[in-house]
């Protein structure tokens, strides 16, 4: 009698590997360590990680994040920097100087990416100066500076506009953009009108999801009302040639194994869609 089929775990995809690479960002397992998003990624099966530099010492460490990245062989593929209200001082208070750091960390990891805010309205020297340093910074490495869309913040019915020059990065003229689909969700505009302002100077997607709640919320893709398969297929078809890195919240799972399976199923849903367009591409 032959014994019935094997069943693979749900958190488990056996979607072929695509391109764009697809990373995990180390701030998908907050309030878990940088650490253990090496560790999570590996096991996964992630393409690499993208470093959130912030608190944690081990983030803000060059030689510490080689040596996991060497340990798990998972490649640090892009370097947040060091943009939240949490870590205005996370290395110096000069704006300037924390990119300056976040690119020399790119450099000596081989991300080839540095993400960056634009700045808050408060910080009025920086915002004036910003784009025209951002570009002096880009033509001096061959990382790319991608600056990420934001959103008003809201306070019951009132808006307050945070970021200068503006959350909309792409009323100003930059090189690269990432975009990031829980920031249009929370902004409440049009992401794939965004994505097409855009054009071919995306160089980086955060993608997670959003219902257009006040808050920023970084769901699972799939959950919300994001177009996020729309934009992955956007990519296969026009051979996008930066990465995709999944950036959610699970700081409300209940356990290292829920927060895996969350994170799972963002990798599965990302390259199903991912590998569908460049199936029908090549059919």
């Amino acid at each position: 009698m032959a014994e019935p089929p094997v069943q693979i775990p749900a958190t488990e995809t056996q979607i072929p590997d695509t391109e764009p690479k697809v990373a995990l960002s180390t701030a998908s397992v907050y309030p878990e360590s940088t650490a253990t998003a090496f560790e999570i990624a590996a096991r996964l099966g992630y393409d690499g990680v993208e470093v959130m530099v912030w608190t944690d010492p081990v983030s803000q460490d060059i030689e510490a994040l080689r040596r996991l990245s060497d340990y798990h062989r998972v490649p640090i593929l892009a370097v947040h920097a060091p943009c939240l209200l949490i870590t205005q001082r996370v290395w110096s208070t000069d704006p300037w100087t924390k990119l300056q750091r976040a690119r020399a960390a790119a450099e000596k990891l081989g991300a080839s990416t540095v993400v960056v805010h634009p700045p808050f309205r408060w910080q009025r020297q920086y915002a004036r100066a910003f784009v025209e340093g951002v570009w002096r910074m880009a033509d001096e490495t061959d990382v790319r500076f991608a600056v990420e869309n934001m959103y008003p913040w809201r306070y019951r019915d009132r808006e307050m506009l945070a970021y200068a020059p503006d959350w909309d990065v792409t009323k100003d003229d930059y090189r690269h953009f990432t975009i990031d689909l829980s920031h249009t969700a929370t902004a409440r505009t049009d992401t794939l009108a965004m994505l097409d302002r855009m054009g071919d100077r995306l160089g980086h997607v955060h993608l997670a999801d959003g219902k257009g709640s006040a808050k920023d919320e970084h769901l699972v893709p799939g959950r919300g009302g994001q177009p996020c398969a729309e934009v992955l297929e956007h990519l296969a078809r026009t051979r996008f040639d930066g990465h995709v890195v999944i950036e959610v919240n699970t700081r409300r799972a209940m356990s290292g194994a829920e927060r895996e399976a969350d994170l799972a199923e963002a990798l599965a849903f990302t390259r199903l869609h991912l590998a569908s367009t460049a199936r029908a591409g090549r059919g």
